[in-house]
C-alpha cells in the first residue's frame, strides 16, 4: 500500500515558476516507477512525465519538454514536479501517482495508487 500527498501547488502569472511535491508513505516507493498527470476542467486526465524507480530514467509529454522536471529523492520518499516558464494551458489538477512496477507507465491504467491532486492556475 503506498499514500500519495501532493503539495506546490497554488495561482501563478505566466512565465512563473511552481515545485510541486508527492509525499509517499509505504515500504515500497522506491520499488516503484512514478509519474504525474494532470486534468483540466471537461478533459482527461493525461500524463505528463515519468521516472524510474532509480530516478536513471525519464520521459516528458512534448507540451512541456524543457520547462518541466520530475525528479525523486528515495530517501525521503518524495517525488518532484519543477515547473518552469508555466502558460495558461498548464492550468489544470495535478496528481502524481505510483506505477505497478518499477517503470513508469505513460497511461492511467499503469498506476496503482494515486494522490489526491493539487491545483495549479496559471493566469495570462
Amino acid at each position: 500500500q503506498v499514500q500519495l500527498v501532493e503539495s506546490g501547488g497554488g495561482l501563478v502569472q505566466a512565465g512563473g515558476s511552481l515545485r510541486l511535491s508527492c509525499a509517499a508513505s509505504g515500504r515500497t516507493f522506491s520499488s516503484r516507477g512514478m509519474g504525474w498527470f494532470r486534468q483540466a476542467p471537461g478533459k482527461e486526465r493525461e500524463f505528463v512525465a515519468g521516472i524510474t524507480w532509480s530516478g536513471g530514467s525519464t520521459y516528458y509529454v512534448d507540451s512541456v519538454k524543457g520547462r518541466f522536471t520530475i525528479s525523486r529523492d528515495n530517501a525521503k520518499n518524495t517525488v518532484y514536479l519543477q515547473m518552469n516558464s508555466l502558460k495558461p494551458e498548464d492550468t489544470a489538477v495535478y496528481y502524481c501517482a505510483a506505477a505497478g512496477s518499477n517503470w513508469y507507465g505513460l497511461g492511467v491504467r499503469e498506476y496503482a495508487y494515486w494522490g489526491q491532486g493539487t491545483q495549479v492556475t496559471v493566469s495570462s
